[in-house]
């Protein structure tokens, strides 16, 4: 058994080649020998996301407070709330953030693949967010 307590890991904010906007991030594990998966808390402000990215073995998103959006390639732009949970394929192109007027947070799990848990693309345009 493992506790891992609040706290002892800090909060980073979130790299501007990922995110656009104010992003905070809470890990909350990390893969080890017998687990492959890693999650964090990721905070949003409003107007922020992530760039494009896909996952190797796709990615659960919690959504924990506040109001978000979420798209796939070639899908509609997505609202999403407390509660909701947003599965998305292994190599799914996709984009999340908060709304723009309303912050977000959600609890983001993604699998560990040879040493790999994403492959970050180009960022989301203002013209793709607002859509």
């Amino acid at each position: 058994m493992e506790i891992t307590r609040l706290g002892s890991q800090p909060s980073g904010k979130g790299p501007e080649d990922w995110f656009t906007g104010t992003v905070r991030i809470d890990p909350l594990f990390n893969p080890n020998e017998s687990r492959r998966a890693a999650a964090a808390l990721v905070t949003f402000e409003p107007g922020a996301r992530t760039a494009w990215h896909t996952h190797p073995l796709g990615q659960t998103l919690i959504v924990v407070s506040g109001v978000g959006w979420v798209q796939k390639e070639g899908g509609p732009v997505q609202e999403i709330r407390p509660g909701d949970v947003v599965w998305f394929d292994a190599n799914e192109k996709h984009w999340h953030g908060a709304s723009a007027t309303v912050a977000m947070s959600h609890i983001a799990i993604q699998e560990n693949f040879n040493g790999k848990v994403v492959d970050w693309m180009e960022k989301v345009t203002d013209e793709q967010y607002k859509k």
